[in-house]
């Protein structure tokens, strides 16, 4: 039973970590190379994360450099910068892109303020499905005769503990 416990915590950790990811994705105004981690280029009939066509680096704080490494593969690349939400126009220089941020204003402030609620609400409800799937448990083992009514209950309060925790460090972030 404490194996389960163990896995509902592991799962609600990946949640917050998955989360965490994405609060780091979101554009800030300052260049960092996980910015475009998320984009996803057509290359070589299928779909593949930027970082395995390409090189980005900062060399500049308002600036990202992202080189290709094979030449044919720069308009795909170009394409799935620019069609990301991120709101980035690269600039074409044989085979590198050079994309230039531009300064945070009001309306992008709120864009994002907007997107990290939403990714907010994403990882609570991941957590909540785990919460749901290990009360679903508790429950199947109650009526298999595995565990009784006042474990069954303290087995639940442990896990909605666990729960509230999570949410609450959701919430830190």
């Amino acid at each position: 039973m404490s194996g389960e416990f163990d896995d509902l915590k592991r799962r609600m950790d990946g949640a917050i970590a998955a989360f965490r990811h994405d609060l780091a994705s979101l554009r800030t105004g300052r260049a960092s190379s996980n910015l475009l981690d998320a984009i996803q280029v057509q290359a070589y009939g299928t779909t593949m994360p930027i970082n395995q066509v390409a090189n980005v680096s900062v060399p500049e704080p308002r600036m990202l450099s992202v080189s290709v490494w094979d030449k044919a593969m720069v308009g795909a690349v170009d394409r799935a910068i620019r069609e990301s939400n991120l709101g980035f126009n690269p600039i074409v220089d044989g085979t590198n892109l050079r994309i230039p941020l531009p300064e945070l204003n009001e309306q992008r402030r709120k864009e994002l303020v907007k997107i990290s609620h939403g990714c907010a609400e994403n990882a609570r409800v991941a957590v909540r499905h785990v919460r749901r799937d290990g009360m679903d448990f508790l429950k199947k083992a109650e009526k298999d005769g595995l565990i009784g009514e006042d474990d069954h209950r303290k087995r639940s309060d442990q896990v909605q503990k666990l729960t509230d925790e999570m949410i609450s460090t959701i919430d830190h972030l």
